[in-house]
């Protein structure tokens, strides 16, 4: 990795957050030096529980319980406990449309849906599939789940019919929650529809959220989510769940093989959230907050459904496309509600950098405190346009990492009280063991890149994979014994700062030099014409792999033979000359997915073969596979 990355200052935490820190800097210090077993006890303690655990830790790596013996519930640490009057939700929609929910409504219709549940013949374990947009509903039904103890299973609403059935034939849920519909750039995607293609022959009571077109008649047998919800008065009381009961289900996206069903248990899921939330939001129960990620990644739960609620703060949730119809609607949203702090993914900073700064004229940010990240890899040069540009030099960045399988971004920044590094990931946060290993194991060194692992269990982390723990054994816990393997490249420096700079497979050997793509796209987004890029590795005879860069231009620069040469240079300048890519596309778009994120995968299938294989389901434009298609054979942009 470029040594001007690592030793690039670290930012210490602002003023205002550091006044705001919910513990001083000298017990972050022995929370962080704090064994993990007795921290998560602990943070435990700051939580509601039925029977409380007195014991962290039975049992390893692939077989373990976190807090065995206790039991609680998780709606009721994110609803109830909550002042009924304080605004828990304003939502937000495409088309203008916007409601607010306080904690004491939110707790009522969940109360009552899940007595709807029960009436339908739900009971604890049972399985019960979400497959919603960002919007109250989901708030709803997937507290109504944990109130009972139902299995839920959030899908994400992008998904293709083919992928919605492999995960429902996989969950077998009892009840499927469904809109209508939801709206993307203008257009309504039908959800139903989709929904009922996916269930071809399968037994699943669906209940149907008529949100966009309301008056549009149901299918037989389909029931109303809201008629459902008006008719029952009813309240079902909040079970006393074991703190491993499993909580829900949440699937990867498959590449060449079916998706990874997920399993996380409720209690030890919400006990990592809220700790994640308190050190890499520091939020508090005045903050006004806007997490966008969707629903159907983990990262909204994490930072939103239960994280965030659990610290009562009060959510903005917004279902659309962030920069419809201008890009100036993620300012004005700021603006309008007084958004004191945001969660995002560094795709959508790049997506606002590329659209300019005349969006953000005249907007009044001045509320913002706090801009937090995860998702991918971020760039050092996005991170200070948003520190210098769309924070003034007063906001907070804070860029973190996890993963669906640790049910938490456990590696951050503790806001108010840790310094970060401009596109490092912060630092392991207390409770978590990491470590940065070569292929043999052995410790890598500081600034040595490696596989990153994790040595011992922690409340959050999945548990198993549906149906099949050998799965889950083999994909996790063979590489490295003792160790979970995230099957990503990182390195720590001398700061103890992590540098997560992608999939082990996106890590070449070019004649024998291992480089990370993550600093060569750094190096590219350097250059002015730059908004966004990939770089992929191309087998080559001689060099083993040699690198290929993907370029989406900013504004009106063009593509040229010059501007090609410049751009490699700059991957030589940023990097060394043994990274210099051997080819340079220049192109409009590139595939993506809905959230946001470069299919990274899909640019290395063009790049080898000119076709693309395994999952593209959460593809969202799928005509850039075309395009980039004719570029690759020098076509025009």
């Amino acid at each position: 990795m470029d040594p001007a990355l690592l030793s690039h200052p670290l930012v210490p935490p602002t003023p205002t957050l550091s006044a705001a820190a919910p513990v001083s800097p000298e017990d972050a210090a022995r929370l962080r030096a704090l064994d993990p077993q007795a921290y998560w006890l602990e943070i435990a303690r700051e939580l509601s529980w039925v029977t409380p655990p007195t014991t962290a830790l039975n049992g390893t790596l692939g077989n373990f319980e976190y807090f065995p013996g206790a039991t609680g519930n998780v709606s009721t640490n994110c609803l109830d406990r909550h002042p009924p009057e304080r605004v828990a939700l304003r939502y937000e929609r495409e088309d203008g449309l916007r409601e607010t929910w306080t904690f004491g409504a939110l707790t009522d219709a969940t109360a009552r849906f899940a007595a709807a549940l029960e009436d339908l013949g739900v009971t604890k374990g049972d399985r019960v599939a979400i497959y919603l947009g960002n919007v109250p509903e989901a708030f709803i039904a997937i507290h109504a789940c944990y109130r009972i103890g139902a299995i839920y299973s959030v899908i994400f609403a992008g998904f293709s019919a083919s992928a919605v059935r492999d995960r429902l034939e996989d969950a077998q849920p009892k009840v499927v929650v469904c809109t209508d519909a939801t709206l993307r750039r203008g257009k309504v995607v039908p959800l139903r529809d989709t929904l009922h293609e996916a269930l071809d022959g399968l037994d699943a009571q669906v209940i149907v959220a008529r949100c966009v077109e309301p008056g549009a008649p149901l299918r037989p047998g389909d029931l109303d989510f809201h008629a459902l919800l008006d008719a029952t008065t009813r309240r079902a009381d909040p079970a006393a769940l074991d703190a491993n009961d499993p909580g829900f289900i949440i699937y990867t996206s498959g590449t060449t093989s079916k998706p990874k069903g997920l399993v996380h248990a409720g209690l030890g899921f919400l006990t990592g959230a809220y700790a994640n939330v308190k050190w890499a939001l520091n939020l508090h129960p005045g903050d006004e907050y806007w997490c966008t990620a969707d629903v159907g990644w983990l990262t909204f739960p994490i930072f939103a459904l239960v994280g965030g609620l659990a610290h009562g703060a009060t959510h903005v949730i917004y279902e659309g496309s962030i920069d419809t119809p201008t890009p100036a609607r993620p300012y004005e949203i700021i603006g309008r509600y007084g958004v004191t702090k945001v969660f995002t993914a560094p795709t959508a900073l790049r997506m606002l950098r590329r659209a300019g700064d005349d969006a953000l004229r005249g907007q009044n940010l001045d509320s913002l405190h706090l801009i937090g990240l995860v998702g991918e890899p971020l760039d050092p040069e996005t991170w200070h346009w948003t520190h210098r540009t769309l924070g003034q030099e007063r906001v907070f960045v804070n860029n973190t990492y996890g993963q669906t399988e640790t049910g938490t971004a456990w590696a951050s920044s503790m806001v108010g009280l840790t310094a970060t590094r401009p596109g490092a990931c912060g630092h392991p946060l207390p409770g978590y063991r990491a470590r940065v290993v070569r292929e043999g194991g052995q410790e890598a060194a500081p600034g040595e890149l490696g596989a990153l692992t994790l040595t011992e269990p922690f409340p959050c982390l999945a548990r198993t994979v549906w149906g099949d723990h050998d799965r889950y054994v083999q994909t996790y816990l063979a590489d490295f014994p003792g160790a979970y393997a995230a099957s990503d490249a990182a390195l720590l420096d001398h700061d103890g700062q992590l540098w997560v700079t992608g999939r082990l497979d996106d890590v070449m050997n070019v004649a024998g030099h291992r480089i990370g793509t993550m600093e060569m796209e750094a190096a590219l987004i350097t250059h002015p014409a730059v908004s966004e890029a990939a770089v992929v590795a191309m087998p080559d005879d001689v060099k083993g792999a040699v690198p290929v860069a993907f370029v989406v231009p900013r504004g009106d620069a063009q593509d040229s033979p010059e501007l090609q040469r410049e751009l490699a240079e700059a991957v030589v300048r940023g990097v060394g000359a043994i990274a210099r890519p051997a080819r340079v596309i220049v192109t409009p778009t590139v595939p993506r997915t809905r959230s946001g994120k470069i299919m990274r995968r899909v640019l290395r299938d063009l790049l080898v073969t000119g076709e693309t294989r395994g999952d593209l389901t959460s593809l969202e434009n799928p005509d850039a596979i075309d395009t980039v298609r004719e570029r690759l054979r020098g076509g025009s942009a």
